[in-house]
This record gives structure tokens, C-alpha cells and sequence, in this order.
């Protein structure tokens, strides 16, 4: 601990909605609890699942653990789990891809050759990727009927925290991400400054961890796609089309300008940074087309402004909860026929995969409050100003 007997850090250990509500804004005035699309900024043509939220593909479970210590520390945990149920006996197909691997994504090579998830994912900072890997396997090896497992592929990404977080202090532990597991819960997910996007970076503002959904029309099967990111990179902001970035960029202060995008021990330029994004959908899907899924998600990166530079790791996970392409123990025992989406529909997928992850990046903005951290104070963004340059205004 940083002072003799004294417990000087929180663990704020909760899911969804209530994580949020109790994170206390660390400098300055929060921003409003609003959600661009209430303040009338649509991403896209396809409509939004109830929650406009990962957790709208039912099933699907998310949980944070948020650490805060002083200006020190601003880091955590955010579990994603495809279903509530043990995941290694009733593993669900994915797919991974990558668009600049300036990162770490562990249980990637695994995923990409037998195209399937059997444990949590979880995300945190870069230099705690092992310890939320050890909550990941201890959990998986605890689950009734694992009691013979002997190998378990966990799943962690990561993106750098190290402007807002001493990240060298690895304050996160096995306890943290075990929380952020215990906490996962259906319904509204918490976004902004909480579990691992507390100590995150987005265009030159405060990132986060960001939601958001789509639901396809019934002919075209009726099937939803959810998106969570963990928001950490630069480039020119855009918010639906708007150069919104580049608006504000003339009212910023120059020591926020300096401070952007720059990560101590990192030669990065303004637009390095990173990315993690996990995708679930309800439609049946194989590996394969999962992938393609996952590939998608980088034009709505791009969408937001991001070239996707050198310094950049862009990261994303696809995953389905449709029962009747799970890989359960049974099933792997003998040849099993089920429906599986062909190709020829797979472009209203792809659709909702961009727009999703466009309005998962943007929320996570508007969602965050300003940080005083380890090297920099990085502010909110000024979602009033926003507002009225996007001709919202409240």
C-alpha cells in the first residue's frame, strides 16, 4: 500500500447500472446523465435492442470492478459472460480479428483455430492482463462438472490506462476480476470512467467502457447484435458524420491538447491507442461468419475518426448465444446437424455490427466524467458543447 496501514484504495466491485451510480466524479462537474441517441443523435438506420446495450442478446451477463485510489490509480475489470451457465462444458462459437496488433489479447490463438469461447472474457489494463487470467481460469475450474479440467483457454484483453493509472503499481489482483465476474448481471450496463474503462483515453477526452445494440426486422430474422467497447484510442473525433473534434479542438486548452493521446513509455503519435471490442449476437452463426462479424466492427471504429494508426491495437471478439450452434460436451461427442446463417445473410449482420460499435464508442464519451490521474487530468467531454455543434440543442 502507498502509506503504512492504510487501505488507501476502493474496490468498487458492481454490475451494471449500479456500478455507475456509484462512482463518484473525481475533478470537476459530471456530465449529464445522457445518452447521445436521447439527446436525439441517431448512429445508423437500424433500430436498438430495450437496454441499447451488449446485454440486449439474451443471455448475455457484464459485470465491472473499479479501483480508485487518490489521483494514483484509475483502472479495473470488466467481465463479459455469453451465458450464465458453465461455459467450458457449453462453449459458444466466436471470432476474433485484429486490425493493428499494437496490443495483447490472450486466448486469441485458440479462438482463431478452434473458433470457440469456454471461459469469461475480460478485459482490463495491459500490465494486469495476468491476474484477471488467473480469476478467469480459477472460476472456470470451479464450475460443477470442471472438477476433471486440465487445460483452460482464458480470455483477456487489455488496452493502456497509463495516463490516468500508475500502471506500474498493478494494483489490480485476482480478487478485482473475480469481483467484476461476481457482479456480472443482465440489463443496463454501467459506461464511462468504470471497471476497465476508468483509466482509458478517447480522441484527446475521457473514454470508457461503451454499449450499445441493434435489432434486425423480422425478415431478415429478427436477430440482435449487442456491442461493448473499451474505448482508448485517437484520431479526428466524428459524432454521426460531424467533425465534432475538430470543433471543439479550437476551445480546448493547451495543456489538454499536450495531454492527449500520450501514454507514458509509449512513442505514440495522436492517433495511437486502443481498442477492445466484443460483439454477441442471438443469430446462429458459425466461427467462421463470426469472424467476418468481428472484422465489421473496424468500420465503425472509423466512423468515429480513427485511421487506426501504427501505436494502435484494435481488437475484436464475436461471439453467439444461439443454442443451437453451442459446442456442449454432448454435442462434441457426434456429428450434429443445425441451421446456420449462410453467407447471402449475413449483410444485415455486418450493418448492425458497424452501427453498433459507432454508438458503443460515442457512449462511452458521453458517459465518462473528468479524471484527475497519475500524470494528466483529462477531461469529460463537453457534452453541452457537443450538443449544440451537432444542432441538439437542450
Amino acid at each position: 500500500m502507498a502509506r503504512k496501514g492504510v487501505q488507501a484504495w476502493r474496490l468498487l466491485a458492481v454490475g451494471a447500472l449500479l456500478a455507475q451510480s456509484m462512482m463518484a466524479p473525481v475533478a470537476a462537474a459530471p456530465n449529464p446523465a445522457i445518452r447521445p441517441r436521447a439527446a436525439g443523435i441517431i448512429f445508423g438506420t437500424l433500430p436498438t435492442g430495450p437496454a441499447n446495450s451488449i446485454t440486449d442478446v439474451g443471455g448475455v451477463l457484464v459485470g465491472h470492478a473499479t479501483l480508485v485510489e487518490g489521483d494514483s490509480v484509475h483502472t479495473g475489470v470488466t467481465a463479459v459472460l455469453p451465458h450464465g451457465g458453465n461455459l467450458f462444458q457449453d462453449k459458444v462459437p466466436a471470432g476474433f480479428a485484429v486490425a493493428n496488433g499494437f496490443g495483447k489479447f490472450m486466448g486469441s490463438t485458440q479462438i482463431d483455430t478452434l473458433g470457440e469461447i469456454e471461459t469469461p472474457v475480460l478485459l482490463t489494463n495491459t500490465l494486469s492482463v495476468p491476474e484477471a487470467a488467473q480469476a478467469a481460469i480459477e472460476w472456470t475450474l470451479g464450475q460443477p462438472g470442471n472438477e476433471q479440467v486440465r487445460s483452460v483457454n482464458a480470455v483477456v484483453g487489455e488496452t493502456n490506462d497509463g495516463t490516468l493509472n500508475d500502471i506500474r503499481l498493478r494494483r489490480i489482483t485476482k480478487e478485482t476480476a473475480t469481483a467484476a465476474l461476481k457482479a456480472a448481471g443482465p440489463g443496463p450496463v454501467a459506461e464511462g470512467a468504470v471497471g476497465a474503462g476508468a483509466g482509458t483515453v478517447a480522441f484527446g477526452w475521457k473514454g470508457g467502457i461503451g454499449t450499445s445494440s441493434r435489432r434486425l426486422a423480422p425478415a431478415d430474422g429478427g436477430y440482435t447484435v449487442g456491442v461493448l467497447v473499451q474505448s482508448n484510442f485517437g484520431g479526428d473525433l466524428t459524432i454521426a458524420g460531424v467533425p465534432a473534434g475538430r470543433r471543439l479542438e479550437q476551445r480546448r486548452k493547451p495543456a489538454a491538447t499536450a495531454a492527449a493521446g500520450k501514454e507514458p513509455g509509449l512513442q505514440q503519435g495522436p492517433g495511437d491507442g486502443s481498442i477492445v471490442i466484443i460483439v454477441a449476437t442471438d443469430a446462429p452463426l458459425s466461427d467462421r461468419n463470426l469472424k467476418r462479424l468481428a472484422t465489421r466492427t473496424f468500420l465503425g471504429v472509423g466512423r468515429t475518426g480513427s485511421h487506426i494508426s501504427n501505436g494502435s491495437g484494435d481488437y475484436a471478439l464475436a461471439f453467439s448465444v444461439h443454442p443451437d450452434v453451442r459446442r456442449s460436451a454432448a454435442r462434441r461427442q457426434r456429428v450434429t446437424a443445425y441451421a446456420e446463417l449462410g453467407n447471402d445473410q449475413m449483410s444485415p449482420l455486418f450493418q448492425a455490427a458497424v452501427e453498433a460499435t459507432e454508438e458503443a464508442i460515442i457512449n462511452s464519451m458521453f458517459a465518462a466524467t473528468t479524471v484527475k490521474g497519475h500524470t494528466a487530468t483529462i477531461e469529460a467531454l463537453p457534452i453541452a458543447e457537443v450538443l449544440k455543434i451537432m444542432g441538439k440543442n437542450r
